[in-house]
């Protein structure tokens, strides 16, 4: 499916109909995010995002915000059992033990990751993992030139494997890496791919009031 306009009269990405998903295409996926804390929210939600639709997740955001503490990796590294029943019981989340007790796991790792590596540890190890810009010219004409993981995103789970991440896969990380602007998977005719997004999120514009994660599952794999 290449591009597709919509009742606003603006081209997009075929995925991206009118209501969320348009807004969440035209302002978050593939800009740019950096920062541990931007990072770390993001991988968590693709983590819950396994399975679902995305849209799910995406409505259910502030909700995941308001349970993780704002996805501070040294706050939810403190989280205990009492947190996890918590959670458990907080019907504005996707009620997953694996999943929660995964984020636990995972904000433990990136603190013992930044304690090694100092602040951004974890932005530079996802982002050293970008693969070099596109050509214009290679950009996909459609959603099915569109991968559901690479060689990159594999060296990515590996990286974090490493680390003592858990319940990351290549696929999952990928949407990542769309999601988060280290690729540009906007298809052929899109305004974003006529446009591309010059600005980067970070964690101070999310705790300013931006909001981001990742791509739609049901129209694209991921």
């Amino acid at each position: 499916m290449t591009a597709t306009t919509g009742p606003d009269g603006i081209a997009r990405c075929p995925w991206a109909v009118p209501g969320e998903y348009a807004r969440y295409h035209d302002e978050e996926w593939g800009v740019p995010l950096h920062g541990d804390t931007a990072l770390f929210e993001k991988l968590s939600l693709e983590g819950f995002q396994s399975g679902l639709s995305w849209i799910v997740v995406l409505r259910k955001r502030p909700a995941f915000r308001a349970a993780f503490a704002g996805f501070d990796p040294e706050r939810v590294a403190a989280f205990g059992e009492d947190d996890v029943e918590r959670m458990l019981a907080d019907a504005g989340i996707v009620r997953n033990r694996q999943k929660i007790e995964a984020v636990v796991a995972n904000a433990r790792a990136v603190v013992a990751l930044r304690e090694r590596g100092g602040d951004g540890a974890l932005d530079r190890l996802i982002w050293s993992h970008a693969p070099q810009p596109r050509d214009d010219r290679d950009r996909p004409t459609g959603m099915g030139d569109v991968p559901a993981s690479t060689p990159e995103s594999v060296a990515l789970v590996k990286a974090l494997k490493r680390e003592g991440l858990r319940f990351v896969g290549p696929v999952t990380v990928y949407a990542l890496m769309q999601s988060a602007g280290l690729v540009d998977d906007h298809v052929i005719g899109c305004w974003r791919a006529l446009e591309p997004g010059a600005k980067v999120v970070s964690d101070r514009r999310r705790d300013a009031g931006a909001e981001g994660p990742s791509r739609p599952s049901e129209p694209v794999a991921g």
